[in-house]
């Protein structure tokens, strides 16, 4: 049985109990202090370099396939021994700030195998398209013990950019339908990428956006790591064998020439969740703040947002 001291829940959540696991991350989520100070306290891996977990982002336009292409990393994973998380940052409702999407039913062939974990996430505002608790979450499975840790982000363009700073290989999903490489370029999907994966590639247009990415890729002077861009279909499983060593040649140059670069992601990862966490206060305290007569103020129009911001009434 799950224990109700946050100390006790990590513990046996570290040891293998699933169910203790599942209401640690729900208490990250709700910010448990205590929680969130055990997960601190853990030996996390990756606080220590690269490797272990590799962490993926999985990130791009809705509709790409994504969540066929995590189903099949997660089997390829399992195939190689490894034990594979799954964290599925879903849209929030706006009324309950739930994850409306729930565990992705694309994976359900793997929800009883232990080696597995799979959990959804509500992104609840955030613009990064990452719930602020993502990375603590990631924390947790990588004390965990898993070795492949998969984020799978909602894919909203322009506010994907932070998924970056949670992942070791971030792998930009497209298909012949989303566009070509300039609407990734628009959304600032180029500068994020690790790995393109084409998908639906027996579709028409499929080759041409491969050949327009691969010279995007050699026109980009500004990383020492040069994205590769690998046509899948992932429905069908063909490429995601050859996606799946990319991304392992990509955590193998983290490990090597591309430390500095790695190093730089996880600065800015815990910067991101410092500003994150201060912002929730601020939002926290601002509402506590709120009381009835400034709320009909505001609704009324007799203040306006920005003066009641700054102290008005």
């Amino acid at each position: 049985m799950a224990s109700t001291d946050p100390h006790d829940l990590v513990r046996q959540a570290l040891a293998g109990d699933r169910r203790s696991l599942a209401r640690a991350i729900t208490r990250v989520e709700l910010r448990d202090p205590g929680v969130a100070a055990s997960v601190a306290a853990a030996r996390v891996r990756r606080r220590e370099g690269p490797g272990a977990p590799h962490v993926v982002g999985i990130t791009g336009p809705p509709g790409a396939g994504k969540s066929t292409l995590v189903d099949r990393l997660i089997g390829h994973a399992l195939d190689a021994g490894q034990r594979a998380a799954v964290v599925a940052v879903d849209p929030s409702s706006p009324f309950s700030g739930g994850a409306i999407l729930g565990d992705r039913v694309r994976m359900e062939r793997h929800t009883g195998d232990d080696r597995v974990y799979i959990r959804s996430l509500s992104s609840r505002g955030h613009l990064g398209g990452l719930s602020s608790a993502t990375s603590e979450v990631v924390d947790l499975l990588d004390a965990a013990g898993f070795d492949l840790v998969l984020v799978e982000t909602v894919g909203v363009g322009q506010s994907e950019l932070g998924v970056m700073e949670v992942a070791d290989t971030v792998i930009v999903v497209l298909t012949p339908e989303s566009g070509d490489a300039v609407q990734a370029m628009k959304a600032g999907l180029m500068e994020i990428a690790d790995l393109f994966v084409v998908n639906k590639a027996d579709r028409p247009g499929a080759e041409a956006l491969v050949r327009e990415l691969r010279r995007s890729v050699e026109l980009d002077e500004g990383s020492s790591w040069k994205a590769v861009v690998r046509a899948v279909s992932a429905a069908e499983g063909r490429g995601v064998d050859e996606a799946f060593r990319d991304a392992a040649a990509h955590l193998a140059w983290c490990l090597g020439d591309g430390r500095g670069a790695w190093e730089r992601r996880r600065g800015d990862a815990r910067v991101r969740l410092y500003l994150d966490l201060v912002a929730e206060d601020a939002r926290a305290g601002a509402a506590a703040r709120l009381d009835a007569d400034l709320d009909a103020a505001i609704r009324a129009g007799r203040i306006s947002p920005h003066d009641a911001a700054r102290g008005g009434r």
